[in-house]
């Protein structure tokens, strides 16, 4: 794996040249003074991947499992890869976007214009996937996207239902499942059906609060009364505006996706303010422990959508680990809780390893994107197949309800309260209302 310009070849032995162009690496991946020196092979061609997902800045959470998984991959498949029946060295190069959309489209054209690489991965928000992909649907380069609602990542980019895209592919669930999944755990609790609406002004918060496209229209079909204050910018210091509306509708319920500051900053406003709903379902930022933690005993019961977790019963085409071994083996291996981009970061390197395997012309990016549309493979997060998708370019994935549980050990548990949307996955708990 590689940041920036420096690039961590997945192969052994390396040539002289490959060690001298890493020079720069990264704490945690090999150490180029015990890796042995092979012949200088000028000729050799390098099969690349190009990943970029968030690794600092706010979405920063999202890539938190990053360097496990491209360890994982570096210790499975020892830098190389055969394609119909030849061996190629195998190089991933890694970007961290920064989370900001320019830096990630500034980032992908480098990796396609400079690095060549031959398949583009990228993962966590559309503010990350979205300016990623235009830049290999531009240049036409096969991209697999991940970790971004279908709608925000298709429609945001001006994409036609009828004509979808040529390069750029996605698999994830969309908005009509996560309303799906709200609706279901809040159908299990006595409330007055007043939902109040938390979006920000970004790629997620516009697609949610769509009038058209978004939850408006679905809670209104459903019975759910929306009061929407409009959008916020990120990182607001003040959500008076949008409690007084809350408690002035006499909302019980609250959703929205924003991120991980600005769900601690409302939520501790909130409290002080005497706004107490019932039931608090939010995207992003409540999938990770982390986040939930910093509110202290206050993220008892708060709830969100489940995309993965040790109790999905899917397992890895890599590694053949269930997705509960996955979750095991990152917490023993990096001392920390898993979280749910493990799993989808990890699906997105088995589909690359297994398109590149099934390529039949090596450097021609048609073939593999031909190879990427006949894709039909189980993974840690469930089957990937977009041919058979109903929608163009998009491969769906199961989504689930569930609710942060505060344990006797100070930690939070994620436990799965509503399965109603994918009954393949098994429920651990009912929903609860929030105590204060």
């Amino acid at each position: 794996m590689t940041d920036n310009n420096n690039k961590i070849p997945l192969s052994c032995p390396l040539s002289r040249r490959d060690i001298l162009r890493a020079g720069g690496v990264m704490a945690g991946s090999l150490a180029l003074a015990s890796l042995p020196l092979g012949p200088l092979l000028a000729a050799e061609r390098v099969i690349k991947i190009g990943y970029v997902s968030p690794q600092t800045g706010p979405l920063a959470p999202f890539a938190a499992a990053d360097k496990y998984i491209l360890d994982t991959l570096a210790q499975v498949l020892k830098g190389s890869i055969n394609v119909a029946g030849q061996q190629y060295r195998l190089e991933v190069i890694v970007k961290d976007s920064q989370s900001n959309p320019n830096r990630a489209a500034e980032v992908a054209s480098q990796l396609i214009l400079s690095d060549k690489v031959d398949l583009m991965l990228v993962s966590s928000t559309p503010e990350t996937t979205n300016p990623v992909s235009d830049q290999c649907e531009i240049n036409e380069v096969p991209c697999i996207s991940t970790v971004a609602p279908w709608q925000p990542w298709f429609f945001t980019r001006g994409g036609d239902p009828t004509q979808g895209f040529e390069w750029t592919y996605h698999f994830f669930w969309g908005l009509e499942d996560v309303i799906g999944a709200y609706t279901a755990m809040w159908a299990a609790l006595e409330t007055n059906k007043s939902v109040g609406g938390l979006f920000p002004n970004d790629g997620d918060g516009n697609a949610w609060g769509d009038s058209k496209l978004g939850f408006p229209p679905v809670l209104a079909q459903k019975g759910f009364k929306l009061v929407d204050p409009g959008r916020f910018q990120s990182m607001t210091d003040d959500f008076s505006a949008q409690i007084s509306a809350f408690k002035k509708a006499d909302t019980q319920i609250v959703t929205g996706v924003v991120i991980p500051p600005d769900l601690t900053t409302f939520w501790t406003q909130a409290r002080q303010q005497g706004f107490q709903p019932k039931v608090v379902s939010v995207g992003k930022a409540l999938l990770f422990p982390t986040a939930v933690e910093t509110l202290g005993k206050a993220g008892h019961n708060l709830s969100t959508e489940v995309w993965w977790s040790p109790a999905h019963p899917f397992s890895s085409s890599l590694t053949g680990r269930s997705a509960g071994q996955l979750a095991q083996s990152f917490t023993e291996t990096t001392g920390k809780q898993w979280t749910q981009p493990l799993g989808f970061v990890h699906a997105l390197f088995e589909l690359a390893v297994d398109i590149l395997k099934r390529t039949e012309e090596v450097g021609n990016a048609h073939a593999v994107r031909d190879a990427l549309l006949k894709t039909r493979l189980n993974t840690v997060v469930g089957p990937i197949n977009w041919s058979d998708s109903p929608i163009k370019n998009v491969a769906k994935t199961p989504l689930v309800g569930g609710q942060w549980r505060l344990q006797p050990t100070g930690k939070y548990d994620l436990v799965i309260t509503n399965n109603a949307t994918a009954p393949s996955i098994p429920a651990a708990s009912e929903m609860q209302a929030i105590t204060y």
